[in-house]
């Protein structure tokens, strides 16, 4: 009855008569329940926070009721109970529980009274005068129903006909887990190689948590972008925090800075490996100042993601790396550790093999063989050529420009839409496309965002453009590797900037495809990679470029050399000993589970 229930803030507007200003009380803490009375016709029931005592009841007439529905995956939404009708406004609720209570909603209203009750017979027991509700059926969800509740004209419509031709990818038993350890209010770091499905579950983190008091960020501006956060030095307020403590703790005592400091619950970093460990330390002494709570990390949950045999901090020359796990104040935030296990990305158990070994800085005469083989693959067809993955930034942007400058025909540049201007730099930082692309017919580029998944178009899709609509805008049409040729239209990033503030940015959702960074591939799935790993200059790079690949085919390796697949003696250990616990604590639990197996026997 999950779906029935829903924790959040409430406020209750109800007109009064003569033209008054309506009455309105706040709810917080309340617990929704939607259900059903004695006529069987839905109700929507709020009971107040603990102490409140709080319990009020609204009968939902199907043709009446409105709902408004944009602002649901931050959290808030409006029932509407008619025109003359009271007005609930909901607010800080989690945005996954609080979809598929406004989907039941509506398709319970759409469904109308349903076996309504003839006058009772003497002696028969009365109808309850409040039931919750029966759950959505399968049959349901997959039928958009007819009439009901009106969505406000605007409003994104629930039922979305994409997800009606394929069901949303289920979280593994692995990811529930996950999901159930972070429920549990412990502090959590979740790791796994590469495509095992930590981005995913990592959106589905964030909206089970409430959006009020959790904050979503991450190492980089592109990773914090897709999971619709901020970079975790925007959020801390401190800059890089080499400063001395004092000095960090004033500049996190700045007004809009502190405000977010106090009100979250909930941080979640992602791409940990690239955090580095005294900048956590200074962090965890930081929110124990500004919050005035002694307890680790000031009293915040934190949800921890990230392989740190992948990318490691980025640091000088002349210092020695300092991974997170290495932070003084790491055992005392991070309670559980988890590992995903099942890979996603690649289905090649071969390739799977392959890539387990080089995670592991093992690169033996097969792995060797096999990646040298890869030399003579040619995965380029339709005009689309493979994606060159560069260990520099310079050589990307050198590439890019020049094979544009090779081809004949106009150029076409996009300007972005940006909400504030003046942000440009930063929002550079954290939006995955540019502020200005220029194409050309048979220009090499990939997708920055999933358009649809049922089709193949997906974040690191690869495609050429065959042309451009003739129309003033002049969108580019693109032919993508997965067979589906489609005109790209502009599309909307937004995301946190300095002290909450909201920043967006609107742009195709392209970018040059002829190279990218390592780097910038960090979470990519591509389908046709090659790689010159000759300029390797850190541990877990060249794994990182080589698990963008979805499979051996579509891979081709340059220049291998087995001396650049290398991973980090420190972390190697690190996941050793979280092994070791995993295991001893399974043993020890079955251990147990054995004696009281046995005690059971003889007593019975």
């Amino acid at each position: 009855m999950a779906a029935a229930e829903l924790r959040g803030t409430v406020a209750v507007e109800e007109p009064l008569p003569g033209g008054a200003a309506p009455r309105r009380r706040v709810v917080r803490g309340a617990l929704v329940l939607l259900g059903r009375n004695e006529l069987r016709q839905p109700v929507l029931r709020v009971l107040g926070g603990t102490g409140t005592g709080t319990a009020l009841s609204f009968p939902l007439s199907g043709d009446a009721v409105r709902l408004f529905t944009r602002f649901a995956g931050e959290g808030r939404a409006a029932v509407r109970l008619g025109p003359g009708g009271a007005q609930l406004l909901l607010s800080d609720c989690p945005p996954d529980a609080l979809r598929r209570f406004l989907r039941l909603l509506r398709h319970k209203l759409a469904a109308g009274p349903r076996g309504a009750p003839r006058c009772p017979r003497l002696l028969a027991r009365p109808p309850p005068a409040f039931a919750i509700i029966s759950p959505l059926r399968e049959r349901d969800a997959l039928r958009s129903p007819r009439g009901g509740a009106a969505e406000e004209p605007g409003q994104r419509p629930a039922e979305v006909p994409r997800a009606q031709r394929r069901p949303p990818a289920r979280l593994s038993a692995e990811q529930e887990a996950v999901l159930g350890a972070v429920r549990s209010g412990q502090g959590v770091f979740f790791t796994g190689c590469a495509g095992t499905g930590k981005s995913f579950l990592l959106k589905k983190i964030v909206g089970s948590l409430p959006p009020n008091s959790t904050y979503a960020t991450a190492s980089t501006g592109v990773a914090a972008c897709h999971i619709g956060g901020t970079t975790l030095h925007a959020f801390a307020g401190i800059g890089s925090g080499k400063a001395p403590l004092e000095q960090c703790i004033q500049l996190a005592e700045r007004p809009g800075v502190r405000q977010h400091w106090l009100a979250c619950q909930h941080l979640i970093i992602d791409e940990i490996s690239m955090v580095d460990g005294n900048f956590f330390d200074k962090l965890e002494a930081v929110a124990r100042a500004v919050r005035k709570r002694d307890e680790p990390f000031g009293g915040i949950q934190l949800i921890i993601c990230g392989d740190f045999l992948q990318l490691p901090p980025v640091c000088k020359a002349n210092e020695e790396i300092k991974f997170c796990f290495q932070a003084k104040s790491w055992r005392k935030c991070i309670h559980i550790n988890m590992e995903l296990t099942e890979v996603r990305r690649q289905t090649d158990k071969t390739f799977i093999s392959l890539l387990s070994a080089v995670r592991l800085g093992r690169c033996t005469e097969e792995v060797t063989s096999l990646l040298m083989q890869t030399a003579t693959n040619r995965s380029e067809r339709d005009g689309i050529l493979a994606t060159r993955l560069c260990t520099h930034k310079d050589d990307v942007e050198l590439t890019n420009k020049k094979r544009l400058q090779q081809l004949s025909g106009e150029v076409h540049t996009f300007e972005a839409l940006d909400s504030d201007p003046m942000l440009v730099k930063l929002i550079d930082a954290q939006c995955p496309v540019g502020s200005k692309i220029a194409l050309k017919v048979g220009a090499q580029v990939m997708l920055a965002k999933n358009l649809d998944v049922s089709q193949g178009l997906v974040n690191g899709a690869r495609g050429v453009v065959v042309g451009f609509e003739s129309d003033q805008k002049g969108l580019p049409k693109v032919r993508f590797l997965c067979g589906v040729t489609q005109i790209i239209k502009i599309e909307r990033w937004v995301f946190k900037g300095p002290s909450g503030v909201h920043l967006s940015r609107q742009q195709l959702p392209l970018k040059l495809a002829w190279a990218i960074s390592i780097h910038k591939s960090q979470g990519m799935s591509l389908d046709c990679v090659e790689i010159s790993l000759s300029r390797v200059f850190e541990s877990g790079q060249a794994y990182v470029a080589l698990s963008r690949a979805r499979s051996l085919a579509g891979l081709r390796v340059l220049d291998f050399d087995p001396k650049v697949v290398r991973a980090d003696p420190s972390v190697l250990q690190f996941y050793r000993q979280l092994r070791r616990h995993h295991l001893l604590t399974q043993d020890s639990l079955h251990t147990r589970l054995d004696a009281d197996e046995k005690e059971n026997w003889k007593s019975s």
